[in-house]
């Protein structure tokens, strides 16, 4: 196998979504995608606060007073707010109906769970609609977009956490609420395949994929995709571990991190879903 995670079919063998730093909650099986013209997420789809990071009430939204009103709702840094979607519908280049379509909400990931989307400001349009301004998971990387706040889930949850990949000094930090918790040295992309530079987040957390000793103890699928567009998954940069630890620190891998496994199970305890991961230099 090469370099960054191969996802496999059976992956819901080793799903897990956690808590802050809690213990880990079985994922459902995977269903059928969703047709496209569903208006609500299958019921395992659905958000369980008792799974995810704590639920972030809405009051913010209630500031937005006059049409042309906006908010910041994550900085990225010390507050990252983010949301399931409710619906599949289309994602707006800006906070109008009418805008160029960007792509469309989807209710699972490529490893078919639920999909994560950091919101990061709303708008009061001029027939006083709220719209929310999100990341989205998609080639080219970095894109945000636009859609209706009913379209995502009823709470917004919010974490604290930040993790920073430098790939000069081949070392990633997590933060939380800026104060350094976590430090380790790293693999990153070789030349030919490097690990993307921008801003992104983890979508999914995996334990063991289905025994593979290749990614280590745990795995976290990011926002970020590879130039290698042929892998399964459509290339999803992950943060993984490994059984090659010799090759850490280094650039030994087609675009993904590679932590040593003492170190990702430390990671994996500090690091919940929506966690914003900048990767720099």
């Amino acid at each position: 196998m090469r370099g960054c995670l191969r996802w496999t079919v059976a992956l819901a063998l080793g799903m897990f979504l956690l808590g802050p730093a809690t213990a880990a909650a079985e994922a459902p099986a995977p269903a059928p995608a969703p047709a496209a013209e569903t208006t609500s997420p299958p019921e395992h789809v659905r958000p369980d606060p008792t799974k995810v990071v704590a639920a972030g009430v809405r009051e913010p939204l209630e500031l937005l007073q006059a049409p042309g009103d906006e908010i910041k709702l994550s900085d990225e840094k010390r507050t990252t707010r983010w949301a399931h979607a409710q619906s599949t519908v289309v994602i707006r280049q800006s906070p109008r109906t009418g805008a160029r379509t960007m792509g469309r909400l989807r209710f699972m990931t490529e490893d078919r769970l639920p999909e994560v989307y950091l919101v990061l400001a709303a708008r009061k349009d001029a027939a006083g609609r709220t719209w929310l301004r999100i990341r989205i998971p998609m080639r080219p990387n970095g894109r945000t977009g636009w859609v209706r706040d009913e379209m995502l889930s009823s709470q917004l949850y919010v974490v604290r956490t930040r993790l920073v990949v430098d790939r000069r000094n081949l070392r990633a930090t997590l933060y939380r609420a800026g104060k350094r918790v976590w430090q380790a040295r790293v693999g990153v992309g070789k030349a030919s395949t490097p690990t993307p530079r921008g801003k992104f987040w983890i979508r999914v957390r995996l334990k063991g994929l289905g025994g593979n000793g290749v990614y280590g103890p745990w795995a976290f699928g990011t926002s970020a995709y590879s130039n290698l567009s042929d892998w399964p998954g459509g290339g999803v940069v992950g943060i993984h571990g490994t059984n090659q630890p010799g090759l850490i620190p280094g650039r030994p891998s087609a675009g993904c991190v590679r932590v040593r496994n003492d170190q990702i199970r430390r990671l994996a305890r500090l690091m919940p879903i929506g966690t914003p991961v900048e990767v720099v230099n």
